[in-house]
């Protein structure tokens, strides 16, 4: 993919949030995306269109990440009231509540099956919850971190979690192994690459990291933006030829995957960027900032 076709374009701006909207992520398909906000309620939208769907509320504090499943029916969400809720998307109704961390929680991801949600705590913990069961009680309790876990990634076998303490660590469930990445400085942020080989991770002295994820090697590393005391995401385009991630000055940057150059960057909001989401199959980017507005991006 050329640097003419990246998505720099505004396409729409999604407004309703009152308030920092902490992220924002498009569904499977792309068809659709989800907001999550300091104002308390996570929103669905239709962002080709500029559309706002339903606003779904519950949760008594910030709300700091939302994923849905697959076949989009189910969702779940996380925040500062240290809950994790299971709604059903077309009701708004909450399903379960998933009580247990002892601090605010700070990322969610449902699993391959959507029948379990791995959720990443400030109470050092990654802790995993049966979406089919009744009991509240977590089916997995992860840890081996010595500060707040931030973001969490699945594969089919592995949960991934990304840490202030400097570590990316991969817990293998079938092997029962653990395999940690001490990157020396604060994650706040995971996404993997679209192949499952690499590891982006996003550290708070204003670089993006990519590891290699079966030795752990440091591949290349991504600077320019400014990222020190936000959560930021970042992920890597559906192409796997860039990585973008936000900034605290309201840039969004592109880089080359392979050789680390800026790519492109572009003022996108008038405050933080605080989460990107890769539209799976087309050129298209959704942003999210502090100053309340969600942004649709086009080539």
């Amino acid at each position: 993919m050329s640097v003419a076709d990246l998505p720099k374009t505004e396409a729409n701006v999604l407004r309703g949030h009152e308030g920092a909207v902490l992220a924002a992520r498009f569904n499977s398909d792309g068809n659709y995306c989800l907001s999550a906000g300091k104002d308390r309620t996570i929103r669905l939208w239709n962002p080709h269109r500029g559309i706002h769907i339903k606003t779904y509320k519950a949760h008594g504090r910030e709300v700091r990440d939302v994923h849905v499943t697959s076949d989009n029916s189910k969702l779940c969400s996380c925040g500062g009231d240290r809950q994790i809720f299971y709604w059903d998307v077309a009701t708004g109704k909450v399903i379960r509540k998933f009580r247990g961390h002892e601090g605010e929680v700070n990322g969610v991801k449902f699993n391959e099956y959507s029948s379990v949600v791995v959720s990443a705590g400030f109470d050092q913990s990654l802790r995993a919850w049966d979406c089919r069961s009744h009991s509240n009680e977590p089916i997995q309790i992860i840890d081996t971190f010595t500060d707040s876990v931030m973001s969490v990634c699945l594969t089919k076998t592995e949960i991934i979690g990304g840490s202030v303490d400097g570590t990316v660590r991969t817990f293998d469930m079938r092997m029962g192994r653990e395999v940690s990445d001490d990157l020396g400085q604060p994650v706040n942020c995971i996404s993997m690459s679209n192949d499952g080989n690499c590891i982006l991770a996003s550290c708070l002295d204003s670089t993006l990291r990519l590891i290699d994820r079966s030795s752990g090697e440091l591949l290349q590393q991504y600077k320019g933006h400014t990222c020190k005391s936000y959560k930021l995401d970042c992920c890597i385009t559906n192409t796997d030829a860039h990585v973008t991630g936000g900034s605290e000055d309201g840039f969004i940057f592109f880089w080359d995957l392979v050789d680390a150059s800026v790519a492109t960057k572009f003022r996108a909001h008038s405050s933080v960027v605080t989460s990107v989401s890769y539209h799976p199959k087309d050129n298209c980017m959704i942003s999210s900032s502090v100053d309340g507005t969600i942004k649709v991006w086009k080539s």
